[in-house]
């Protein structure tokens, strides 16, 4: 899975996490399914399966490989699915007499599977570390300006004063939450063969030790959870971040005043104006991923052992969806960097 809006060069430096981005590139995706097939090997060799040596062989295949762009766009367009392209190249790099051990027991799905995976679990990585710091980001504005009077709003209306902890309070519950969400994600491997029966415990337990990843001794190949976990997780950061957001977004009215903030966003028409551009966005991508999840939870229905049209749909929305949770951890940690005074 490398597909993702955040490459775009116009709305990347806007919305995206160009560190998180970046592990969601083809080069990215490339280089994890090599990894995942010489990880392979390794825990088949240390089982007797395959012979020594084969891991190696596939290793330095993979950093001497040449692709061509026009033959990978052409397997694409056949198989659905880079994998086999890919073995194909590594079969002809390794030596003769260990090809038939490349890509033993195993299918594309196992592949993109754990390649998948090990790159959400290093983007999550670096989003539980913004949240980390929003967080503490949270806890100094309390301290400075927790006390200050603020209006109450229901529905929009003048309700009872309250104090910025107040307001504070919710924005601190929801960060809270969603980290702990993140925190408690399991990143699987995905080792279940053709149909998902390759039931080799101590390969699939060596692999998961080698890659850093969970190994369930059943197969997840069409039974979606875990990435239903990972999307619901990052739907739920996004929304309580673009929480944070609407309510700056409101704040910062002139005609309230509420919040003062560094810097804003200016206009082509009225150079007066500074926009809350980074609050705005935060409720965009809250927006975005709650949009997206639908068809995360959609892309769940997998008929029968495995599909293909449900997989694709899941390709489409995984990368998208913990790029916008990434992208709006940064910007609320910068938006929250902004902050001069809140309340009266």
């Amino acid at each position: 899975m490398s597909y993702t809006l955040s490459y775009s060069p116009l709305l990347g430096p806007l919305l995206a996490d160009k560190n998180v981005a970046q592990l969601f590139s083809a080069e990215e995706d490339i280089s994890t399914i090599l990894g995942f097939e010489a990880e392979l090997a390794n825990a088949q060799e240390k089982c007797g399966i395959v012979p020594k040596g084969v891991s190696k062989a596939i290793l330095n295949a993979a950093e001497i490989l040449k692709f061509d762009q026009s033959e990978i766009d052409g397997a694409i367009a056949r198989d659905g699915v880079v994998v086999p392209y890919l073995v194909s190249l590594l079969k002809k790099a390794v030596p003769s007499n260990m090809a038939e051990y490349v890509h033993k027991s195993t299918t594309s799905q196992d592949a993109i599977d754990t390649s998948f995976m090990m790159r959400a679990g290093l983007a999550l990585d670096s989003v539980a570390e913004n949240l980390e710091q929003i967080g503490q980001q949270l806890e100094v504005l309390r301290k400075s300006h927790g006390k200050r009077a603020l209006m109450g709003r229901t529905r929009m209306q003048l309700a009872l004063p309250i104090t910025v902890g107040d307001r504070l309070n919710s924005w601190e519950n929801n960060v809270a939450t969603t980290t702990a969400d993140i925190s408690n994600l399991d990143f699987l491997l995905q080792l279940s063969g053709p149909v998902g029966t390759y039931a080799d415990a101590k390969v699939k337990e060596l692999m998961g030790k080698q890659m850093g990843l969970i190994a369930p001794l059943r197969s997840w190949q069409n039974d979606r959870g875990p990435m239903l976990a990972i999307g619901n997780a990052c739907a739920g950061l996004s929304g309580a971040l673009g929480k944070i957001g609407m309510d700056i977004s409101l704040m910062v009215q002139n005609e309230f005043a509420e919040i003062k903030l560094r810097g804003g966003g200016g206009s082509s028409a009225m150079p007066h104006k500074h926009n809350p551009v980074k609050a705005e966005v935060l409720v965009s991508l809250a927006r975005y991923n709650a949009s997206l999840i639908s068809g995360l939870h959609n892309a769940a229905v997998h008929e029968q052992e495995r599909s293909g049209a449900a997989w694709t749909l899941e390709w489409l929305v995984m990368p998208q969806m913990i790029c916008a949770a990434a992208g709006s951890a940064k910007l609320c940690r910068e938006l929250l960097d902004s902050v001069e005074s809140i309340g009266a």
